[in-house]
């Protein structure tokens, strides 16, 4: 079984190591070489475009950043759709709006190629080690067949249903994530401006229900330290709650938490804040306040 693997950034990069690791036949493309030379060192098989590794592979897997992203590589001229014979698998890792899942599935399954939308939450820690949480949308039975694929990325693996229901699942999540930074954030803020200590603070809120992974994450990992060298970077959760209130717009809601989510995320982004790690979204509410949140020295 020969594996094409499409965008190998922080996380594809990862989940395509794990791939060769475990014994599969892995080709490679990305827009920039650079990123897979350490995979094609590795034993990865490197394919100069996406119609070479579609016409070769049996399963071609993508990891994508943004959702015309997902679109140019699947639709485009000399995309995936328009070279993969009819029987092949496409597996999308990126999170994308189930509007985009949905249309490629249409799309491919007018071909006879299977799609499932499947993407991951974990981090680049949990890609390289295999642990990550996919969800899988789409049909069932294209889904079985690559199931010992996904077992060597995650622990976590749910089929959730028809095309589009993996996306609208890792949405859910990104919602959750964008307003848990975002209350992290102004908890931590106002601790501060209290004359709390910050890692006392965090202390006793670890021990109580106001805890929660991303207020560990964030404060732990990269505010405390005041390095925000991405895991998820800014750009990315402000595209994915965005996506997400769309969801719950159409689920009949007028107001949410969301929405002040979203808005502080453009507000990071805005402040060329796009590229540092989605714990940055502190940063405008301390430039605010005028409070840094951080260790004792």
């Amino acid at each position: 079984m020969k594996i094409g693997f499409i965008g190998t950034g922080v996380m594809g990069s990862r989940m395509a190591q794990r791939l060769l690791s475990h014994g599969f036949q892995v080709a490679v493309h990305n827009r920039t070489f650079p990123k897979v030379q350490p995979l094609i060192e590795n034993g990865a098989k490197y394919a100069e475009t996406i119609s070479e590794l579609s016409s070769q592979c049996d399963i071609v897997c993508t990891c994508l950043s943004m959702p015309q992203d997902v679109m140019n590589v699947y639709i485009g001229k000399n995309g995936i759709i328009e070279n993969a014979q009819p029987g092949k698998i496409c597996i999308d890792f990126t999170s994308v709006g189930a509007d985009t899942s949905k249309t490629i599935f249409e799309l491919a399954g007018g071909r006879e190629i299977s799609y499932l939308d499947c993407p991951v939450s974990g981090g680049p820690e949990g890609a390289e080690s295999g642990t990550l949480t996919l969800m899988a949308g789409g049909e069932k039975m294209a889904f079985q067949k690559v199931k010992p694929v996904l077992d060597v990325l995650g622990d976590t693996i749910e089929y959730l249903g028809p095309s589009g229901s993996g996306s609208i699942a890792k949405l859910i999540n990104q919602y959750l994530v964008a307003v848990h930074s975002l209350a992290a954030s102004e908890a931590m803020v106002t601790g501060a401006s209290y004359g709390l200590d910050s890692e006392q603070l965090l202390k006793v809120l670890k021990a109580s229900y106001g805890d929660s992974r991303i207020l560990r994450r964030h404060m732990e990992q990269y505010v405390f330290g005041r390095l925000f060298t991405p895991g998820g970077a800014v750009k990315y959760v402000h595209k994915d709650v965005r996506l997400a209130n769309q969801l719950l717009h159409e689920a009949g809601l007028s107001q949410y938490t969301g929405q002040m989510a979203e808005k502080a995320f453009q507000t990071a982004a805005e402040k060329g804040l796009c590229d540092q790690d989605m714990s940055a979204v502190i940063k405008p509410l301390e430039e605010e306040t005028g409070i840094i949140v951080k260790r004792k020295q």
